[in-house]
């Protein structure tokens, strides 16, 4: 038996060595799994009816894990998306437990054999150009929060940035010079640059007079100072995307969040004939593949395709060039 004998010491060491220490993991992806570990103690929490820190690991077997998984699709109403994102933490849990109580081997084997649900994919969701200017005019920017929330929103369409990246920028991750760009770190720790456009750089140079110039406070701050949380972001994206709809009436068959934004700086770049490298490198991509979803959704690029093909029913002909004499006759 290790010193870790029990699943409380086995959580608590899960997080403190395996994440923190061993692996250095980042703190969205503490943040993930701590939120995946939070929601399996309470479902267990009202099943067996036990508190958290008296629940044994043998409790928590492949049938229990399963339940717990219907219940985030069938009570929660989780996607099968969520759902897979939940089960990858307890996996990686588990992965550890094994090595850590090979007493439990045969108990973590059946848990890793739980498969992620497969799901639909959808088309991805993004904004037009009209779409674009109906929403970054949407702010009244005569209010202190109304200029923030424009510049965040222009920021966001123009570089493609996560909203975790988005919100952890400082004033330091900002040059307005020459080769304006915002630094950022993304998944994985890779930090890139992306460049600004005119238009960003207006406004951030007009924006940073209001903001405080110690180089770490936060370049779009809440009403208190502090950094914007992820739920902040979805609500003033959801809450403008209300007021664009009297401009562009197409916004109401979607649903915009601050992902949507980031596929929209992709959709523009693609649109713009720049080469999928060069948009998986601005948006922090570990692949290259994972940037053919743009072109899955762009029906422009479709529509050029099918006006290349032959239509059915139609003789094909050879070319043939025309008389040299008309053709003469036909460049005067």
């Amino acid at each position: 038996m290790t010193r870790h004998s029990d699943f409380p010491e086995l959580v608590e060491a899960f997080f403190t060595e395996r994440l923190l220490r061993q692996r250095k993991v980042s703190p969205e992806t503490v943040a993930g799994y701590r939120d995946a570990f939070r929601l399996l103690l309470r479902f267990a929490t009202r099943r067996l009816k036990k508190e958290p820190s008296k629940l044994a690991l043998k409790e928590l077997d492949a049938r229990f894990i399963g339940e717990f998984l219907d219940h985030l699709e069938d009570e929660r109403l989780n996607s099968a998306r969520t759902r897979n994102a939940r089960l990858a933490a307890i996996h990686s849990f588990f992965r550890y437990v094994s090595f850590e109580e090979p007493r439990c081997a045969d108990q973590c084997r059946r848990i890793l054999a739980i498969p992620s649900k497969r799901y639909d994919r959808k088309p991805i969701a993004y904004l037009t150009r009209e779409e674009i200017d109906a929403l970054v005019a949407a702010p009244d920017t005569t209010t202190w929060i109304g200029r923030r929330d424009q510049v965040l929103l222009l920021v966001a369409i123009q570089t493609g940035l996560r909203v975790s990246e988005l919100i952890g920028l400082q004033r330091q991750d900002v040059r307005l010079g020459r080769g304006a760009h915002v630094q950022c770190k993304g998944k994985g720790r890779k930090q890139r640059c992306t460049p600004l456009r005119k238009e960003a750089v207006r406004l951030l140079v007009v924006w940073l007079r209001e903001c405080p110039n110690d180089p770490e406070s936060p370049i779009f701050p809440s009403s208190r100072g502090g950094a914007l949380s992820r739920d902040a972001v979805e609500r003033l994206v959801a809450r403008h995307c209300q007021t664009a709809v009297r401009k562009c009436s197409s916004l109401k068959r979607k649903t915009v969040t601050p992902h949507v934004l980031r596929h929209t700086a992709a959709m523009e770049l693609l649109q713009h004939g720049i080469d999928r490298s060069v948009i998986a490198l601005w948006l922090g991509h570990e692949s290259v593949e994972t940037t053919q979803m743009y072109l899955h959704a762009d029906l422009r690029l479709k529509e050029q395709a099918m006006s290349r093909t032959v239509p059915l029913g139609v003789k094909t002909r050879r070319y043939r060039p025309a008389d040299k004499l008309l053709a003469f006759l036909e460049s005067l």
